[in-house]
């Protein structure tokens, strides 16, 4: 019902900027007649006010036909909503509707989309299988625009999806559906190479980095889990058992947590000893 309600009731958010990427869009809500905009500006602005933003003034995409969008989500009610928002505007065409991870990656190869909406946890295990379809769909189609929304406030979850790289992704709130023109501009600036994170998650960005913070804050829940079994002593077999994966994902777990607490040039055994030393210090 709180899903529902969020697709009905619009959650605004101000001027918003990640520094160092002058590609990613940005909401701008001075006024209501303003509208998002791409900006060139390296400084970081975090929200303080918002008020409704609107899509008037800002040129249409010349020449363009309807964006060609596939749906995953495995929520009923949530990818109904999103889906009959889409088909309420005539500049998005929804090509594919899917619940699970497996079937979106099937989906995205049959349908050759524009644009990817994907909810961030689903089906098998859900925990981050919309970062890692974003992942995949870099490798394998690069020109593909992602748009993952999250009902998590998590700064690790953004940082994973923009690992690889910023241009043409979106990390949203699940409570920003509501408003279809904030929607529309998410899907609009990652099929045309842009950006837009969330005003929400980058203010949580910009404060994790400006506190005295630990490296783990940037894991992902699933990097975490995996450095807790790691702290157990468990190789990677067991790690994937323990936690239902399969042991290339547990590689590419550990690499990626390896990176982010700065162990990566080690040899392999001393990187496990140093991550678990520092996951043991944090607890202490």
């Amino acid at each position: 019902i709180v899903v529902v309600a969020a697709l009905l009731v619009l959650i605004v958010a101000d001027r918003t900027v990640i520094p160092g990427n002058d590609r990613v869009r940005t909401f701008l809500t001075d006024r209501p007649d303003e509208a998002i905009e791409r900006t060139q500006s390296h400084q970081t602005t975090l929200p303080s006010s918002g008020v409704r933003t609107s899509r008037e003034g800002v040129p249409p995409r010349l020449g363009a036909m309807a964006i060609r969008v596939v749906v995953a989500e495995d929520n009923y009610l949530v990818r109904e909503g999103v889906v009959r928002l889409l088909n309420s505007q005539p500049e998005v065409e929804v090509v594919g509707v899917y619940e699970d991870y497996d079937t979106l990656l099937a989906g995205v190869d049959a349908e050759r989309p524009d644009v990817v909406i994907t909810d961030i946890r689903m089906p098998p295990t859900g925990t981050d299988e919309g970062v890692r379809a974003a992942t995949v769909i870099r490798e394998l189609h690069p020109a593909m625009g992602v748009v993952v929304l999250s009902q998590y406030v998590e700064p690790g979850y953004a940082l994973a999806l923009l690992e690889c790289g910023a241009d043409r992704r979106a990390y949203l709130l699940k409570e920003r559906v509501g408003d279809v023109d904030v929607l529309l501009r998410a899907i609009e600036a990652v099929a045309d190479g842009g950006s837009v994170i969330d005003p929400r998650v980058v203010e949580a960005l910009v404060s994790a980095r400006l506190r005295n913070h630990s490296p783990l804050d940037f894991l992902t829940p699933r990097e975490s889990e995996v450095l807790a079994e790691m702290a157990l002593g468990r190789n990677n077999a067991g790690i994937a058992a323990a936690l239902g994966l399969s042991e290339r994902a547990v590689e590419k777990h550990i690499n990626s947590l390896f990176s982010k607490l700065g162990v990566s040039e080690d040899v392999d055994v001393h990187r496990r000893v140093k991550a678990v030393l520092l996951a043991l210090s944090e607890q202490s």
